[in-house]
């Protein structure tokens, strides 16, 4: 863990990147896995299920059975955490609901959008080394506010064929409708292209590994919408004198335990935080049970000492990074230069942990600089936008001149003919009836 004293800009774009995530060597190996799902169904997933997950599976199903065992097996201090967890992202997301847009163009013209929930959605749940119960609260709750009709979700199994019992349990609890015993790849195209079990839906939402994201994003080329690509997790952290060097460390740690691939960054312009953060890292990583994770995680991690405030936001902008914590002096006013982020935490009493489970934002967020355009996961990600218009014979008369001008400048017929019909046959009509 090295500190970076003062980069000029010029180098800044060398030490902001991320550990690289090579879609393209991973692309005939998913193409694949995806082909034989959509060609093969069931059989496929059973194969790929045991070549992967290394257990043979009779059902990919979650029985009533199998929930039921589950929620016997949570301990109620448990699900106490997970009820509060659940009011709280509830109440934020239900926030969320948009307002009806309802607008009168010109007089005569009325047009207004409506929210319509997607009507299938699939939730990618990722197993690997951690039972990652909470993302099924960040992606189930916001589709069953928003409506959707069918949820049907995917996580991968353990070696005895079993979904740790808080995943089920959560799930069972917010209302998602069909649960597979599915990771990987295959889970991604039973989802997309749907098998004799696991029905087809409309988009996918979900983090997951590198062959996850690959398999998403080549399934978003087939008329399949995804909620984001998302690439391994990554904190950034803007301290100065007034942090308290314990908590940043342990902030840092809590990101970098999550993957071999996860990157944290720290920023400040006071070389003795960096200095003291530091030293507290090499305390707490010791009792840390996932240490060795977090050890490799810390080798794609930067600290960073810049001459002012201003050079740290302007490289946290450039960096768009998925978590955000600001431990300073001014953090309100800092925070409202930030530009480019998913999630930002403020002050010292606000971890990122937080987040990640129950004050009520959603974990579900852009990473790999894709802050830059994308927003984290919310009520609208689950809904879609129709407008609607209606046009009185006023109306039509108040905008269909303008409307005819431009479609015979663009040499389109047929739209000009589409409006001066209708107004021919209006003025028809208004004389036919006496009126001059």
């Amino acid at each position: 863990m090295n500190i970076i004293k003062y980069p000029p800009r010029s180098e800044w774009n060398k030490i902001l990147s991320r550990p690289a995530l090579d879609i393209e060597s991973l692309s005939t190996s998913v193409s694949n896995i995806l082909e034989e799902v959509k060609k093969r169904g069931d059989d496929a997933l059973r194969e790929f299920t045991m070549k992967y997950d290394k257990v043979m599976l009779d059902d990919i199903d979650v029985s009533e059975v199998e929930i039921t065992f589950a929620k016997s097996e949570i301990k109620e201090e448990l699900k106490k955490a997970i009820s509060v967890a659940i009011d709280n992202i509830t109440q934020f997301h239900k926030a969320q609901q948009p307002p009806p847009v309802l607008c009168e163009t010109t007089p005569g013209v009325k047009c207004w959008q409506k929210s319509i929930p997607i009507e299938k959605v699939g939730l990618y749940i990722p197993g690997g080394t951690a039972p990652l119960f909470s993302t099924v609260l960040m992606l189930a709750i916001p589709a069953k506010l928003a409506g959707c009709e069918e949820i049907v979700m995917c996580t991968p199994p353990d070696k005895n064929g079993k979904i740790h019992p808080a995943v089920l349990y959560s799930a069972d609890v917010i209302g998602v409708n069909k649960i597979f015993k599915l990771g990987g790849v295959q889970a991604i195209a039973a989802m997309a292209y749907g098998t004799e079990s696991v029905p087809k839906v409309y988009k996918i939402f979900g983090p997951g590994n590198q062959y996850v994201t690959a398999a998403k994003l080549k399934v978003s080329l087939e008329n399949i919408s995804i909620d984001m690509p998302a690439g391994p997790s990554e904190l950034a952290v803007m301290a100065d004198d007034t942090a308290d060097p314990a908590y940043v460390a342990s902030d840092l740690l809590s990101q970098a335990e999550h993957g071999t691939d996860s990157q944290v960054l720290l920023l400040s312009v006071s070389e003795k935080q960096l200095k003291s953060v530091i030293s507290e890292i090499n305390k707490q990583i010791i009792s840390l049970p996932r240490k060795n994770i977090a050890n490799e995680a810390l080798k794609n991690s930067k600290f960073i000492l810049l001459n002012s405030v201003e050079e740290i936001l302007d490289m946290i902008n450039e960096y768009a990074p998925e978590h955000l914590i600001i431990s300073m002096e001014n953090y309100t006013e800092i925070a409202g230069k930030i530009k480019n982020a998913g999630a930002v935490f403020l002050g010292n009493y606000s971890p990122e942990s937080a987040g990640d489970y129950a004050s009520g934002t959603n974990h579900t967020l852009p990473t790999n600089g894709t802050a830059k355009a994308y927003s984290g996961l919310n009520l609208d990600s689950f809904m879609k936008k129709i407008s609607f218009q209606e046009i009185s014979t006023y109306g039509l008369f108040n905008i269909g001149p303008s409307v005819e001008t431009m479609a015979i400048a663009e040499e389109l017929t047929g739209h000009s003919r589409a409006v001066q019909i209708r107004m021919n046959d209006v003025a028809n009509n208004y004389r036919k009836n006496g009126n001059n």
